[in-house]
Order: structure tokens, then C-alpha cells, then sequence
């Protein structure tokens, strides 16, 4: 039995197992619990196996890597055209397998456990933040119903509270007082929290040589370069910038047809984390960009002279993101006066 191509549909106790010989005719199909997966495949000659990526995708791609095979991670969304019939485990591994083997598939970085750990952080810091801010606009609007309207930023919430809490004028409940002070408390635990984690960050990123690299360029700072380099891994996966700019969604959305281009807003694929941390960036950029010397003529100076705060934003965030391919591709440092006027010719 010559296996060639494996198809794999992960779940969290049963893997779905679909294999075809060179001729593309299955020789097996089987349902396999977690411990009988490994050993399975430590017994095959070594195969391309496509498994879609999803939850423990990056774990198992680790470990059949380790015995020899070769092993592809695709978005869910380019193996769903290849189902064939009704959805199952049978189906999608089927599919799975039919899609690996094609020759313009597009697949996804496998990540070792550096790389998971420090995304890790990121996504229980953004878990964190977001909790923060629901806390805090709970507080608000608790406050509201007594006609009391606090200032926009978490720091006004703990340091006017306490003298309300205390206003006898405002004739709050000493239920609703108590209530106030565990809500106000939470809120300073989450934003301990909070910080404690952007610490385990930063003495990771200070650590790393390639994100303190990345950090250089104008609009990433520690969070933006540690979750680049956690989330990109070997750069020389993608052909050039602009398919990393792509992968982020950052590039304009088509609709074309009969030859005639139609070009949208961005096309947000890929992580909205990685995205949102570039663009809040660049409109740092574009806020202090007026008050630095080499401001006049350069080419944010042109774009903003032509468009809107926010496509500017953009389109910076664009820029970045092929900065940081090139840095990353190349072995690069940034240097201002290079990537000045524009991205390098490898990057076009």
C-alpha cells in the first residue's frame, strides 16, 4: 500500500484519516483515536498530509513533521469548495487531501511553540483589554442612571470615583455604593492584569533580536513587532510584501468582471489582531507627522495631501507590513532614509 497524499480532519478525540496511493485512488479510510494517530504514521513512508487550520492544527503538524512527513495547513475556507457531498468527518478529510495536492493552494505557516506562546500572551492580553472595557462601560452606565457622566478614559474612572462615592449630594443607595466599589475594583484587577502581561511581552520582545528590529520602524512598537514576529515566522513563506500585505488584509478587495476592474475597500482577511495593531500605528504616525523636519515632501506628506485620514492610515499600514517582509526576507535593519520614498524593487 504506497500512500502518497494524506488527508486529515481534526476534532478533539476522533482524527478522520483519508489517503490515496500516485493514481489518486483511496487506500484508506479510517477513524482514529488521538493515541493511535502517531503511530500510524511513524509506521508510513514519509507523505504529504494537508490538514485544515484549526484548533491543535500547529501541534500535530509538529508532530508529524518530527516522523518524517511533510505536512500543509490550509484556511478552512479554501478546503470547503471541495466537499463534494453533505458535511462529515469522511467528507472533509476527503476534501482535505483532494486540496492539499493542488498546485496553486495556498497554506499556512506552521508555528513552533515559541511562536505559539507569545500569541498566547497576546490573545489573553486582548481578552483582558476587552473585559477592561466592558467593565468600565458597565461602571458608566451604571453611573448615568443617577444622572452622574464621567469622562471618557479608564484613569477618570478611578480617579473621580471615590470622591462620588463619598458626595452625599448625588444620594446614592449604600447597595448601589457597594455594588460600584467590586465593579471599580474588578476593573483595577483586569487592568493589573492587563499590564502584568504586556511586561511578559516586553521582556520578550528586549530578548528577541528580530522583533527589537522591527521596532524601529515608525508606528510598531513592542506589541505590534513581537506579534508580527510570533504570527509571521519565516518570511520567505510569501513571495514578496504585497502577498504578506494580502494576508493581513490590507490590500484593496476586487469585484472585476468582463475585464473591467473594480477595486473595494480593503479586503480585511486574515487576523483582525495583527491588522488593527498596524493601523492604530500609522495613525500614530500621521499624528506627529507634521511636526517632524523631513515632513515636506515626502510621500505621507503627498498622500495626505490627496486623501482622508483614514485611507492614509491604511495605506501606511500597508507600507509597514511590506517594511517588515523585506526586513525579515532579506536579514535586513530599517533605516529611515532607504525606506523613505517607498518599498524595494524585491517588494513590487
Amino acid at each position: 500500500m504506497q500512500i502518497t497524499t494524506v488527508g486529515l480532519d481534526l476534532a478533539k478525540n476522533v482524527i478522520q484519516v483519508h489517503a490515496v496511493n500516485q493514481h489518486g485512488k483511496a487506500v484508506l479510510k479510517k477513524s482514529l483515536k488521538r493515541d493511535q494517530v502517531l503511530p500510524l504514521f511513524a509506521n508510513l513512508t514519509p507523505c504529504l498530509i494537508g490538514i485544515e487550520a484549526c484548533s491543535s492544527a500547529h501541534y500535530w503538524a509538529r508532530k508529524l513533521q518530527a516522523v518524517g512527513h511533510t505536512v500543509r495547513l490550509m484556511a478552512p475556507q479554501f478546503v470547503k469548495p471541495y466537499v463534494k457531498t453533505n458535511k462529515n468527518d469522511a467528507a472533509d478529510a476527503e476534501a482535505i487531501c483532494e486540496a492539499v495536492g493542488r498546485p496553486n493552494m495556498r497554506f499556512v505557516p506552521i508555528k513552533n511553540v515559541e511562536q505559539q506562546a507569545v500569541l498566547s500572551l497576546h490573545r489573553a492580553r486582548q481578552s483582558f483589554v476587552k473585559a477592561r472595557t466592558a467593565q468600565a462601560n458597565q461602571i458608566r452606565g451604571l453611573l448615568s442612571e443617577y444622572g452622574i457622566i464621567l469622562p471618557q478614559g479608564i484613569s477618570q474612572i478611578v480617579q473621580r470615583l471615590p470622591a462620588i462615592l463619598d458626595n452625599t449630594e448625588f444620594d446614592l443607595p449604600a447597595v448601589f455604593r457597594h455594588l460600584v466599589q467590586r465593579l471599580v475594583e474588578h476593573l483595577k484587577e483586569l487592568d493589573r492584569q492587563v499590564g502584568e502581561l504586556e511586561l511578559q511581552i516586553q521582556i520578550w520582545h528586549r530578548e528577541n533580536d528580530v522583533s527589537r528590529k522591527l521596532a524601529n520602524i515608525p508606528g510598531i512598537g513592542a506589541i505590534t513587532a513581537s506579534a508580527m514576529v510570533a504570527s509571521i515566522g519565516d518570511a520567505q513563506f510569501f513571495k514578496n510584501g504585497r502577498q504578506l500585505a494580502a494576508w493581513l488584509g490590507l490590500v484593496p478587495r476586487q469585484h472585476s468582471s468582463g475585464g473591467k476592474p473594480t477595486l473595494l475597500g480593503i479586503s480585511k482577511r486574515g487576523d483582525p489582531y495583527l491588522r488593527t495593531l498596524l493601523i492604530q500605528g500609522a495613525r500614530a504616525v500621521l499624528r506627529v507627522a507634521e511636526r517632524k523636519a523631513n515632513y515636506a515632501g515626502s510621500w505621507l506628506a503627498n498622500l495626505l495631501g490627496r486623501r482622508n485620514q483614514n485611507v492614509a492610515a491604511v495605506a501606511l499600514a500597508n507600507k509597514n507590513a511590506r517594511i517588515i517582509w523585506a526586513l525579515l526576507a532579506h536579514d535586513q535593519d530599517y533605516k529611515a532614509g532607504l525606506h523613505a520614498a517607498g518599498i524595494s524593487s524585491d517588494d513590487s
